[in-house]
């Protein structure tokens, strides 16, 4: 059986009680919970900035992204670093799980819920065993919307 066929395989972390998943293709690495630098006049959910190896990139907080009130970092939070759009992003989530291949069919899109906010930013939902998983559209975590504002 082809398992590449119909199927995607996501790495799969939890924001509370809530499991969610990207797609193993954008995830560069994951590592431990460190400070970043905040910067001025940045979007809320944009906690900061860290240096990774020379490279310094932004620190999404994913919980306020999506609406779930702040996150308060500690030690035992992780970093998922991943490429959206030609950038690397580090997204804080409480806990990486582990990797499942969804095949297409039990991927599932949301259902319509008017303009709820967080739906905009998934792709849609898949079902592994009996847990429901919310898959992230990474690209739209990120809208340039600092563009509009200065028009």
């Amino acid at each position: 059986m082809d398992t590449n066929t119909g199927s995607r395989q996501l790495i799969t972390f939890q924001l509370g009680d809530q499991y969610l998943g990207v797609d193993i293709m954008a995830i560069r690495e994951i590592r431990a919970w460190s400070p970043a630098t905040p910067l001025p006049n940045v979007p809320e959910y944009v906690r900061g900035v860290v240096n990774l190896r020379g490279v310094v990139l932004p620190v999404l907080d994913l919980r306020y992204r999506l609406g779930w009130g702040m996150t308060e970092p500690s030690a035992r939070h992780v970093i998922i670093v991943v490429r959206i759009g030609d950038q690397l992003q580090g997204i804080i989530v409480d806990a990486v799980n582990d990797i499942v291949s969804v095949s297409a069919d039990n991927m599932q899109p949301l259902p319509d819920m008017g303009d709820a906010d967080a739906a905009h930013f998934l792709d849609g939902l898949a079902t592994i065993d009996q847990r429901l998983i919310l898959v992230l559209a990474l690209d739209r975590l990120v809208e340039r919307v600092a563009m509009a504002d200065a028009a």
